[in-house]
């Protein structure tokens, strides 16, 4: 089952998304999506985890060896937006990029999982599209604020597929276009941590919640962001997540 969050007539709603591509409420009612605004897919977010250099053909673009533990740092929930929504470009950059990712979303209470049981605490997968800001990011404090917690630049969506319906997420081919161009392309295979692995060692720190998300990081494909470019992020069996960028100003508009 693909589900979605959505704003209709401004009222928030949970819906499905059937195998004909039908948006569909609660209670069977079908909607246009011309009618609809995609929101982040997942109601209630705790901690967003995100890892950094989780993909040894990355790390080596950036001229970084794969790391021997994860690299993990949290987003907060001011960065996430929907499917089809406009991120914004900070004024005064140089690189800004995206960061096609699978991202797991946990389903229920865990604390200490092990390995072989880690997957039973997925509730479903989602596309994130985790912007970086480059500008700021080779530092002591790596990747510090202005890097990963703008508002905006984590897209998310446009859907959660359950975990049931996918249950085997090792070799999931991951797409990256702008403005029609291929610019990124990848599996999940080439993760240098697994999620069993993820969620065993973030487990072993912190009690996991319901509504926590994982994004598992990025493979190879740097492209600059500029204002008028739309970029699609896209996992097999699970999603394309669409994102429109725009200016700092056209953003905030008049609290710009």
């Amino acid at each position: 089952m693909r589900r979605a969050r959505v704003l209709h007539n401004d009222i928030e709603l949970d819906i499905t998304i059937d195998e004909h591509d039908q948006l569909r409420t609660e209670n069977g009612e079908l909607l246009n999506e011309a009618d609809i605004s995609w929101l982040c897919p997942v109601k209630e977010s705790g901690t967003i985890f995100a890892l950094g250099l989780n993909y040894a053909d990355h790390a080596s673009e950036l001229a970084f060896a794969p790391p021997t533990e994860p690299l993990v740092f949290l987003k907060g929930a001011n960065t996430l937006t929907g499917h089809k929504q406009p991120a914004y470009r900070p004024d005064n950059i140089e690189f800004m990029h995206y960061e096609c990712e699978l991202v797991a979303v946990i389903g229920k209470t865990g604390k200490n999982i092990k390995r072989e049981d880690a997957l039973e605490y997925i509730a479903g997968y989602t596309v994130c599209n985790d912007f970086a800001i480059r500008d700021y990011l080779e530092n002591y404090y790596r990747p510090n604020l202005r890097v990963k917690s703008r508002d905006s630049l984590c897209p998310i969506g446009p859907w959660m597929v359950d975990a049931s319906d996918l249950p085997d997420t090792s070799s999931l081919k991951l797409t990256t276009h702008v403005n029609g161009e291929l610019t990124q392309e990848g599996t999940t295979a080439d993760m240098i941590f697994d999620l069993p692995f993820l969620i065993e060692h973030l487990s072993a720190t912190m009690t996991l919640q319901p509504g926590d998300m994982i994004a598992t990081g990025t493979p190879k494909g740097l492209k600059d962001m500029q204002p008028g470019d739309t970029v699609v992020c896209a996992i097999e069996g699970v999603g394309a997540l669409e994102t429109r960028i725009v200016s700092e100003q056209d953003f905030y508009g008049d609290t710009y």
